[in-house]
């Protein structure tokens, strides 16, 4: 128990350090990096919606504007190296479709940011700057800001601007400088970035309204569930009471992530308590449904009374699933994973689909030895709903895998984010499969005063057993009265004897 508090702690910690992930992009002293001939620092990226026009070409309201504002963009360079005057340094901002127009290279070589030597020759540009053109799709774009250190200034602060945007697209900014002796300044103030209807990412704003219509589906759900909870309440079988809570979780689950977009998309920051709990209520779902599915996979409650020996294993890879849920949910949603390498980010990623595996594995695995006995012990109710739960299962799985490759497709195609108003579909998908296979467990195990019909009986067990065992030892039909034998005590004895034991042993088995 203080290693699993110890390592969600220390997620915990790591989410918070990393930048969170927010449309007010914060920049607390941030080096800039080598990239080829040119010093870079990325400023953000995000999916911008053009801004709401009337029939005059200008904004309906303020609050219909989209923009990015740069707010107290100051370059801060040490003392030491504060004594000449220095090149400038660029903010640069640019849409994806115009990437082009940032850098070149000359005759065909390796393409450049700064304009070298050879590209100078040639009359494009200037030494030692940086090279760009005007879009001919996007009149105006990049757009480019430029502030100098002068002799023994240890700051450079760009003067504050709003950036309108006209053209919905996904748009980029970075801070760029070409001179070497500037290699160790730094980047502070921040930049602001908003969309029409709010500072939600456009990436991320349709999941708002998604999370709004899944908590009202979990409502209607849960309405359904409850009722037949309170009407057939005597009925109820543990199953059922875990079906209840997982239910109950999702509600909680899909309003805070409601609850969480909204705030984000009102103040621009999002909020990291609603995110936490977000987080951790859907980690707890996802464990409890895993477990309650392998549960019922075993056949517990149906054809065993208890887990036996393996409630210890069952438990163990439910706090397994559960920790490694968290760290990846924690990372990716409070701080921002595009801060993190695709080595790091494999690393969060891979415990979690290794154990998803291991789920899938051990559950089919379990529901073949129940169906199996199942139909050994003539059992149809209960062999009836274990097949349509098979079945839904299986559904499940193929549907799954069939769109993690569509997944890796789509990510491995969209390089730049040029597909970024279909990205919500992603995490979409994955609430719907999660909420349709719980509407199909729901539907089997639905509270009705036939429960107890599913319900583990020792008796009735036992009586399928005997059925089945006086079916194997039926005697042939009796012989004609004419060819009869005398009845003979010894041998009659002897057959009572033997179906006894066959009886006792069947039992036992």
């Amino acid at each position: 128990m203080l290693v699993l508090r110890s390592f969600v702690g220390i997620a915990l910690l790591l989410a918070i350090l990393i930048s969170i992930e927010a449309s007010v992009h914060d920049y607390a002293g941030i080096k800039f990096t080598s990239k080829g001939n040119a010093f870079v620092v990325h400023g953000g990226s995000e999916g911008i919606y053009s801004s709401h026009l009337n029939n005059n070409g200008s904004s309906i309201t303020a609050n219909g504007d989209s923009f990015i504002r740069l707010e107290k963009i100051t370059f801060r360079r040490s003392r030491e190296f504060a004594n000449f005057s220095t090149g400038s340094i660029h903010a640069v901002a640019f849409e994806v479709d115009d990437r082009e127009t940032i850098g070149g290279s000359a005759y065909g070589g390796q393409r450049a940011v700064c304009c070298t030597g050879d590209l100078a020759k040639l009359g494009v540009c200037t030494q030692g700057e940086i090279i760009h053109r005007q879009s001919t799709n996007n009149p105006g774009w990049p757009q480019v800001f430029g502030v100098s250190f002068r002799v023994d200034e240890l700051t450079a602060t760009l003067q504050p601007r709003s950036i309108q945007i006209t053209r919905t697209g996904m748009y980029n900014l970075y801070f760029i400088h070409c001179d070497p002796g500037l290699k160790d300044a730094v980047v502070e103030g921040k930049t602001i970035w908003k969309n029409p209807t709010g500072y939600l990412p456009g990436r991320m704003a349709p999941l708002m309204n998604f999370y709004g219509f899944m908590s009202l589906a979990f409502v209607i759900l849960g309405i359904f569930w409850f009722s037949q909870y309170a009407r057939f309440w005597r009925e109820v079988l543990p199953l059922q009471n875990c079906i209840t809570i997982v239910i109950t979780l999702g509600m909680f689950e899909m309003a805070l992530w409601y609850f969480d977009y909204a705030e984000f998309n009102e103040s621009g920051v999002r909020p990291t308590g609603t995110t936490i709990w977000a987080v951790t209520f859907g980690s707890v779902k996802r464990t409890v449904s895993r477990l309650i599915i392998l549960m019922v996979s075993m056949g517990y409650g149906v054809v065993r009374p208890t887990l036996g020996g393996l409630t210890s294993k069952v438990l163990m890879l439910g706090a397994t699933f559960f920790v490694a849920s968290e760290v990846l949910e924690l990372v990716e949603n409070v701080g921002a994973i595009s801060d993190l390498s695709g080595k790091a980010r494999l690393f969060f990623v891979l415990p979690v689909a290794i154990l998803d595996a291991f789920f899938v594995l051990w559950i089919f695995t379990s529901l073949s030895a129940t169906l199996n006995k199942l139909q050994a012990r003539r059992m149809m109710a209960k062999l009836d709903i274990y097949r349509k739960f098979t079945n839904a299962l299986a559904v499940a799985v193929i549907v799954s895998v069939g769109w993690i490759c569509y997944e890796l497709y789509f990510k491995s195609t969209d390089v730049y984010n040029e597909q970024w108003k279909n990205a919500w579909i992603i995490p979409a998908f994955w609430q719907v499969v999660s909420f349709s296979l719980l509407c199909i467990i729901c539907a089997l195990w639905a509270p009705s005063q036939n429960s107890m019909r599913y319900a583990y009986s020792e008796e009735a067990s036992e009586e399928f057993d005997k059925d089945y065992t006086l079916t194997l030892i039926k005697p042939s039909p009796q012989p004609s009265e004419d060819v009869r034998s005398p009845p003979a005590a010894g041998p009659a004895h002897g057959g009572n004897a033997l179906s006894s034991g066959d009886l006792e042993e069947d039992k036992t088995e």
